[in-house]
């Protein structure tokens, strides 16, 4: 058995193909961990959760910022963008079954019998991971209820951006899910900051990359995409950073777990 994981996807499935063909994928025995944003922006979004959905318990998936942003949209929330190409999947005869199935997946992602931990975009530095594992199973409390859509029309906005600020669950909820699926930096307290995607040699020096200042990673290893700008570069040990850009026309990567081996697909063209 290997575990794969896989970094954003969105809606490039050509490329996943590909990829897991490349390392023999098989269900039967190996599995597949998906660091959220499967749809949004590539052409197959609905291929790609069907695919995930469709592999069962040989998959394991975390929310990005794409994916409940695609719940909000799907529950009338937000409108969609035509930038996303989501048209076939909103128009899928099967479209209310995978938005169930994807508001099941969790925020945060342990893998097996390891101090290591996969979610989108990383771990508040003002957090301790179990304050993380705590808030993750809040918000996917929250989305598994029959509240569902309030709790995602409450997930927009930057504010609380510091975890001693929260006072409300709806705060609480907020400030979980921009820590989990949308930062990228946090200023020098350890709160979040959300304006800057570039590269940390070209950011002002009054922010620095959550990893910088996590310091939960000193006993835990932690997987993620969201950031691709860092074309899966990050040197703090125990961080392994998955976003290569595919749907910006660079590539998707997949790491297998056991010996840290990268796996590259180039993007390809569509059908």
């Amino acid at each position: 058995m290997a575990i794969y994981i896989v970094g954003d996807i969105q809606g490039c499935f050509l490329e996943l193909k590909a990829l897991l063909q490349q390392v023999n994928f098989n269900p039967t025995y190996d599995q597949l961990m998906v660091a959220g944003d499967l749809v949004a922006r590539g052409p197959y979004s609905l291929e790609t959760l069907r695919f995930i959905k469709g592999l069962g318990n040989s998959a394991k998936v975390v929310l990005g910022n794409h994916d409940l942003h695609l719940l909000a949209t799907y529950a009338g929330i937000k409108k969609v963008k035509t930038r996303d190409k989501l048209t076939a999947l909103l128009a899928a005869p099967d479209i209310a079954e995978l938005m169930d199935w994807l508001a099941q997946q969790p925020l945060l992602q342990q893998l097996p019998n390891e101090a290591a931990f996969m979610s989108h975009a990383g771990i508040s530095p003002q957090w301790h991971i179990k304050d993380a594992i705590a808030q993750a199973e809040f918000a996917h409390q929250c989305l598994l209820s029959n509240k569902r859509n309030y709790w995602l029309s409450m997930m927009y906005g930057e504010q609380p951006n510091n975890w001693q600020q929260v006072t409300t669950d709806e705060e609480r909820f907020r400030y979980t899910v921009n820590a989990f699926t949308r930062m990228r930096y946090c200023y020098l307290d350890l709160t979040l900051e959300f304006s800057c995607k570039e590269a940390p040699e070209q950011a002002p020096s009054s922010i620095k990359p959550w990893f910088e200042l996590a310091s939960t990673l000193k006993d835990n290893q932690w997987v993620f995409g969201h950031w691709a700008a860092l074309m899966g570069k990050c040197e703090v040990k125990n961080t392994y950073a998955l976003d290569t850009g595919c749907v910006w026309g660079e590539y998707l990567s997949l790491l297998r777990w056991h010996d840290k081996k990268i796996f590259t697909q180039e993007k390809m063209d569509e059908i």
